[in-house]
């Protein structure tokens, strides 16, 4: 028997003996890997300029790679991307939309995956809405004749884990076009965009996947590349971009790269190709029920300090995400009472949220539900 997979690689993230780091549906702590990486090449920059650049390119392969394998595609079908509201925002305005096309969103939804879709509306585009609990049924009658169905893998406040394969199932066999914001549970949770039928997913790298801020990928499925028109346009979204001299032909790439505009993020794409491969190297099917027994730990027992649980929580629809709030205690105050004791919570439309990875011992969540005021 080898060690739980939170003392196995808990010395890979030295904020565990400085907190207890519960905000990572916010912005995650690097893992070790990925900052050796991004400390690696700003020393090799310094010292060396651009002298070893194919280095440089061989990360951005690197990142297109091991993404692909994360999420079950190919490499073709990865954009590299600054964030997920990029990847939202080229599926949105990439799509030639027609007055009277309508589109499935769900309430609840962080801002990046709903107000694209809302802003299409000036355009005749209708939107409706959906709550993310309604049965698969009521989801089946909305996606009759939808052209796009937008949902995020788990919700960033309530943290519901959608079941993906089951609403693929309805959007293929309804011919809806199938987007998913995957931010939230990618790293955390196991995810196969063939499985789930997904078309386009779009995830950033400095949450569940442990990797830096300010990049990101982008996933469309080759069979729906011709439906996305870049929504930035430049020099690298061409075919033979490396030919510097060409004017006249402008055809986009044949694969995903055809949404990179210009140059890409090296330094982000050093850490974040390094952070997929460590989160893959610790294996989701470690990670996912670590996490999720966390998750159960601050439900049941924050519930039984009298705070309210966001939502309900089930086996197959818990996450890394819980939302507590006492009632008559502002959420703010309990954030800060618990900075003060070193326990890093976030404060969210009036919940503390609290999102432990799968470093995160059992014993730090019975400290941060013992510091609970």
């Amino acid at each position: 028997m080898g060690f739980p997979v939170h003392e196995e690689y808990r010395d890979q993230f030295p904020v565990a003996s400085k907190f207890v780091y519960l905000n990572h549906a916010g912005v995650a702590p690097l893992c070790k890997p990925a900052a050796d990486a991004m400390k690696g090449l700003a020393d090799d920059v310094w010292q060396f300029g651009s002298y070893h650049y194919d280095a440089w390119l061989g990360a951005y392969d690197g990142v297109r790679k091991a993404a692909a394998r994360l999420i079950g595609s190919s490499a073709e079908e990865i954009a590299i991307v600054k964030n997920t509201s990029e990847g939202v925002a080229t599926v949105a305005l990439g799509i030639d939309w027609k007055a009277g096309d309508r589109i499935v969103c769900f309430t609840g939804e962080f801002p990046a995956n709903l107000l694209p879709w809302k802003r299409l509306e000036r355009q005749g585009v209708v939107v409706d809405e959906l709550s993310i609990t309604d049965p698969l049924d009521r989801i089946d009658e909305a996606a009759r004749g939808a052209r796009l169905l937008a949902v995020s893998f788990v919700q960033y406040l309530s943290g519901y884990r959608a079941d993906l394969e089951a609403i693929g199932e309805i959007c293929r066999r309804r011919g809806c076009f199938y987007f998913v914001d995957a931010i939230q549970g990618l790293g955390a949770f196991p995810l196969d965009v063939e499985a789930s039928h997904i078309d386009a997913l779009a995830a950033d790298g400095h949450k569940w996947l442990l990797g830096p801020e300010g990049c990101g990928i982008l996933y469309v499925r080759k069979s729906r590349l011709e439906e996305i028109e870049p929504a930035e346009f430049g020099w690298t979204n061409v075919a033979g971009y490396n030919d510097y001299s060409v004017r006249e032909k402008i055809s986009l790439r044949s694969d995903a790269g055809r949404y990179e505009c210009g140059t890409l993020n090296t330094i982000g794409c050093f850490g974040l190709r390094a952070a997929v491969e460590f989160v893959m190297e610790v294996g989701i099917d470690r990670i996912a029920p670590h996490v999720q027994s966390l998750g159960d730990s601050i439900c049941s027992g924050a519930g039984a300090k009298g705070y309210d649980v966001l939502g309900v929580r089930t086996p197959s629809t818990g996450a890394g995400i819980v939302s507590i709030r006492k009632p008559g205690v502002e959420s703010r105050l309990v954030v800060r009472e618990l900075k003060d004791k070193n326990i890093l919570a976030a404060a969210r439309n009036g919940w503390v949220r609290m999102s432990p990875h799968f470093y995160v011992s059992p014993e730090d969540i019975g400290a941060a539900l013992a510091a609970l005021p």
